[in-house]
Formats: structure tokens, C-alpha cells, sequence
């Protein structure tokens, strides 16, 4: 039976329905099974973010796509998302949780359905597009859910078991989708959604009881502050995904979109501030733990996103590995965060979480650290360490993040301050590909002009290369061995200049990483038995 709350620091007084903290520490049956049926809906969510990125190739071939539009695959299902995701906190309380995410779970299957089906570049953009906006409800339901209905004394099991979801679905994304795409066809990356989405959509109807829907809200709703939020999170999603392509301003269409999103930011702050019952509420900023906890969260999601795109495309470019083979070097990482999930459950119950998040970050930035001195000869088990480190210190991380930053938070804020939590993770990744983007281009050309400087006539290592090339191709009759030889060495130059490019930005994110191990320590410690549910700030 829920209990009403008064909510009184939030821009205007309401009554929202919050479900009771249980009695006990006893496990509640039918609660952590509605509850595993949301982890395994916000598991799918989450895996449909990378589950393409190894089969990108297969898609643009069996769509008839140029490589300019096939990252859009990617790309509308991320814009989507992110305008959906802090926009659930309103539409959980608007709602109820039962119908968001029954909803959401249902919308989800039938657009994966409909991905499926795509015979042209417009039609998949647009499904997917339908995909992450209605599927993006998902995820910060999850994470309401595990800090209202389950006692503090349950978060050692509780946490590890969402952080794990959501840190392990996108690094295990590309395996997943190179095996369907590589043993069936590239169809099948969304045909596997439809089974499991239809019983989580069943299940969720029928086990989902936490909280009530209060439609009262409806005639409150802030049409210009949705209008304003969609403006400037899509605006910005696609400046961030666009723009290392295109340089930037320099295009006049990602031009047009920085002006949307600066128009659609001022909007939806001026109403987020205004408004009688805001679209998003700010208001848990506030509270110091959530505030340093998203900005966490953030480069969190820049270390998650940024190098599960970061290995693919080295091991893509610089070793010539399939989408099979991607899917595989990269299990490693998702295999030493299953192994850590139960470890830092138990370590949350013993030690000092923000001494957890330090060392979980000091060994993240240990795994970059080594990947700094990476050469292009560098394969499966020269990036076997520092992928268990990637994984493992993940796992330390996320757990005390997402404890931190939402557990000393009253029950009333904690949807808001979900979809608050896991957009500041989502926009991280989006900033930090923009910017590894970015830093890749500019640093390989830096280092191919510092190169070529000792690729030129006069340089005796480079000549007598050049002749050694020469007659390795005077033995392949028809060959104009010289051009051949030239277009070789210049070859080699580039993919040496990648690779010192790939080893700067993975030095850069040592250094990302090991200061917030020490700004770590700036966070308040929460009392044993705060949290959301009921308890304090």
C-alpha cells in the first residue's frame, strides 16, 4: 500500500505517491521479481546502444547506405533516448511505474520488430528513432525502483546487480551483435528483442506494483518545457555526434542545429525554473552527494562509451579484425565485470565508498595508462590486462557512484533524480566521443606531419626502406613496383600516426581518471541507513 508524501523543497507543493519502506530486511518475493523484470527490460535498452556497432558494415550493405548515413543507425536511437530519459521521471509519477514501463517495454519490442524490417536507410533511421525514445524509459526506472522499494541493507545486492546491467550491456554490445550478424544475419540484432520483450512486457504488467499513477499532473503539463528539452538534448546529441565529421560550425547543418540547441536550452531552463510543475526537476542538485554523483556519472560514461568505441575502431583499423572477432577481444572486459559485480556488492557493505570509487577509478585509469604505450603490433593479449582492468574498476565504480549520488535522497525526489543520473551518463558518452573524435583526427595529423618529416629524400633509413619496398614488388610481375613501394610506406606512416594518436587520448583518460580518484574523497560519506525509501539527505 503506498504512502502519500509532501514534497516540500520542490518548486511547488504536491502530493506524490511513494511506496513504503518495508518492515524488515526480509527479501520481498513478489517485488524482486518485478524488480529482475525491470533489470532485464533496461538490459535490453541499454544493449540496443551498441549491439550495431560491430555490424555497422553488414547494415549499410544490406541497406544500400553510404558511410555517412549509417551512422545514424546509432545516432537516432541516442537522440531519442536522451530526450526520453529525463522526461520518465515526470511520466513515472504522471503514470505510475506498472504502466511507464509496461509501456515502454511493449513500444520497445514493437520497434524492434519494425527495425527489422527496414529496406531503406529512412525507414531504419526512423525506427530506431522510435526504438531508444520509447525503449529510454526503461533505464531510469530500474534505478528508482532499486531505491525506494528495497531497504538500505539490500543495496549490497541491489546495486552491484544494476550497475553491472548497466555498465556490462554496452561493452558486451558489439560481441552480441557480431555473433547474430556474422551466424544469421544482420536482422536478427533486433529480432532478438521481440521473445524476451514480449514476457517482460507481460511480466511487468502483472508483477509491477509500487507506486500509483496521479493523472492530476496532466493538467500541469509543461508543453514548452518538453518542446524546449527536446530541442536542446537532440540538437545537442546530434552537434556532439556530427561534429568531429564535419568540422564543427564550419557545416552549415550542424551550424543550424548549435542555434536549436541553444534556443531549446534557454527554454527548458527558463521552465525548469518557472514552471508551477517543471518537466524536469533541479532540485536534487541540492544535495552535494547527488551533484558530485552525477558528475561521476559523467566521465563514467565517458570511460564506458569512450572505449567501447575506442577498442573496436583500433582493433577494426590498425589489425583488420571482423565483427566476430571484435565481438570476442571485447568479452573480456564484460567477463571481469560479472566476476566483480558480487565482490564490490560485498565491499560496499565493509568499506568506505568514496575509497571505492578511488581505487575503482586509480585502476581505470591504470588500464588506459597501459594502453598509452600501445604499438600497432599490439593484439588480443596485449590488451588482455588492461581490458580486465577496464571491467573490474567499472564495476568499483558504479556501485558506490549510484549509491552516493541516490541514495541519501527522499523518496519523492528519487524518479527526477534518476533520469537525471543516467542522462549525465549518457551525455558523458556523447561528449566523450565527440572529443576523442576530435583528438583522434587532429593528433594523427600532427603526427603524420611530424613523420613525414623523416619520410623524405635525403633520409637514408627511409630511402633504404623505400628500396627494399621497391624490390619486394619487383616480384609481382604487372606491378609498377615504385608507386606501389610509395603507396605502401605512405600507408605505413598513416596507420603509425593512428596509433600514436590512440595512445595520446588513452594517456589524456589516465589522467581524466586519476584526478577524480582524489576529487573522489570530496564527497560526503551517507549514514548507513539513508537512503531512498525514506531516507534522509
Amino acid at each position: 500500500m503506498a504512502n502519500a508524501t509532501i514534497t516540500m523543497d520542490s518548486p511547488s507543493v504536491a502530493v506524490v505517491a511513494a511506496p513504503a519502506r518495508p518492515a524488515d530486511d526480509a527479501f520481498n518475493l513478489p517485488k524482486v521479481l518485478a524488480f529482475l523484470t525491470m533489470v532485464f527490460g533496461m538490459f535490453m535498452a541499454i544493449l540496443d546502444i551498441q549491439i550495431v556497432s560491430a555490424s555497422l558494415a553488414e547494415i549499410q550493405a544490406g541497406l544500400s547506405a553510404s558511410a555517412d548515413e549509417i551512422a545514424w543507425v546509432q545516432t537516432s536511437y541516442l537522440v531519442a533516448e536522451v530526450i526520453m530519459i529525463p522526461l520518465s521521471g515526470f511520466l513515472g509519477r504522471l503514470l505510475s511505474t506498472r504502466i511507464l514501463f509496461t509501456i515502454s517495454a511493449a513500444g520497445f519490442t514493437a520497434a524492434s520488430a519494425l527495425c527489422s524490417t527496414a529496406t531503406t536507410m529512412d525507414q531504419m533511421i526512423v525506427y530506431r528513432a522510435l526504438q531508444g525514445f520509447i525503449g529510454g524509459g526503461m533505464i531510469p526506472s530500474v534505478f528508482a525502483a532499486a531505491y525506494t522499494i528495497f531497504p538500505p541493507s539490500k543495496r549490497a545486492v541491489v546495486s552491484p546487480m544494476i550497475g553491472l546491467v548497466a555498465t556490462m550491456a554496452p561493452t558486451i554490445g558489439p560481441t552480441i551483435g557480431g555473433y547474430l550478424s556474422d551466424t544469421f544475419s544482420w536482422h536478427w540484432l533486433f529480432l532478438v528483442n521481440v521473445g524476451p520483450g514480449i514476457l517482460v512486457s507481460i511480466a511487468a504488467w502483472t508483477l509491477i506494483d509500487f507506486d500509483k499513477s496521479d493523472l492530476s499532473l496532466m493538467k500541469k503539463f509543461d508543453w514548452w518545457g518538453l518542446a524546449g528539452m527536446a530541442a536542446f538534448l537532440g540538437s545537442l546529441e546530434y552537434v556532439l555526434e556530427e561534429g568531429p565529421t564535419y568540422d564543427w560550425l564550419q557545416d552549415p547543418t550542424v551550424f543550424t542545429f548549435f542555434v536549436v540547441m541553444v534556443a531549446g536550452a534557454l527554454v527548458f531552463f527558463f521552465r525548469a525554473f518557472t514552471a508551477e510543475q517543471p518537466i524536469v526537476d533541479f532540485s536534487a542538485f541540492r544535495n552535494i552527494n547527488f551533484a558530485f554523483g552525477s558528475v561521476f556519472s559523467f566521465v563514467m560514461g565517458i570511460g564506458l562509451y569512450g572505449l567501447t568505441y575506442l577498442y573496436p575502431i583500433y582493433l577494426a583499423r590498425i589489425r583488420g579484425y571482423d565483427a566476430m572477432m571484435i565481438g570476442n577481444a571485447l568479452f573480456i572486459s564484460g567477463l571481469a565485470m560479472f566476476f566483480t559485480a558480487p565482490i564490490s556488492g560485498v565491499l560496499s557493505r565493509k568499506m568506505d565508498p568514496r575509497l571505492m570509487m578511488m581505487i575503482g577509478f586509480v585502476g581505470f585509469a591504470a588500464g588506459t595508462w597501459q594502453m598509452s604505450y600501445m604499438t600497432a603490433d599490439w593484439d588480443f593479449w596485449e590488451i588482455f590486462v588492461p581490458q580486465i582492468l577496464r571491467g573490474s574498476s567499472m564495476m568499483l565504480c558504479m556501485v558506490p557512484i549510484s549509491n552516493l549520488a541516490l541514495g541519501t535522497l527522499t523518496p519523492d525526489r528519487i524518479k527526477n533524480a534518476s533520469g537525471l543520473f543516467n542522462l549525465t551518463r549518457n551525455l558523458g558518452g556523447a561528449v566523450g566521443l565527440a572529443v576523442i573524435n576530435t583528438l583522434l583526427t587532429k593528433r594523427s595529423d600532427i603526427h603524420y606531419a611530424q613523420l613525414a618529416d623523416h619520410v623524405r629524400w635525403g633520409s637514408g633509413a627511409a630511402e633504404k626502406m623505400l628500396q627494399n619496398l621497391t624490390a619486394m614488388f619487383q616480384a609481382h610481375p604487372g606491378v609498377d613496383a615504385e608507386a606501389a613501394a610509395i603507396s605502401k610506406m605512405a600507408g605505413m606512416v598513416h596507420q603509425q600516426a593512428a596509433v600514436m594518436a590512440f595512445a595520446d587520448v588513452f594517456y589524456l583518460l589516465s589522467v581524466l581518471f586519476v584526478s577524480l580518484g582524489v576529487c573522489a574523497m570530496l564527497m560526503r560519506k551517507p549514514p548507513p541507513d539513508a537512503g531512498g525509501g525514506g531516507g534522509g539527505h
